[in-house]
């Protein structure tokens, strides 16, 4: 199964994540099929989340499951009822 996670590259008390597409046996930091965009949280001004809508789709698609973080951060930005409305 894929899944639709963070994977985290900042360094110590400056977070900072890549939102990729992995298998669900891999480890956080092993090898990802495909990069979708980033998300930084301890940015103050500019966007925290941002992620390529084509290829967030293309793995939802797919079958590719969101864990709880991605999936919160997707319908803040409105994508997972965009994915919702065109898969019925």
């Amino acid at each position: 199964m894929v899944k639709i996670r963070l994977q985290r590259v900042g360094t110590k008390k400056r977070p900072f994540y890549r939102v990729v597409a992995i298998d669900h046996r891999k480890r956080r930091d092993g090898a990802v099929l495909d990069n979708l965009g980033q998300y930084q949280p301890v940015l103050v001004s500019g966007e925290q989340f941002n992620v390529d809508e084509e290829k967030v789709m293309k793995w939802l698609n797919c079958g590719a499951q969101p864990t709880d973080t991605i999936l919160n951060l997707l319908k803040k930005q409105g994508l997972w009822k965009k994915f919702l409305s065109a898969s019925s």
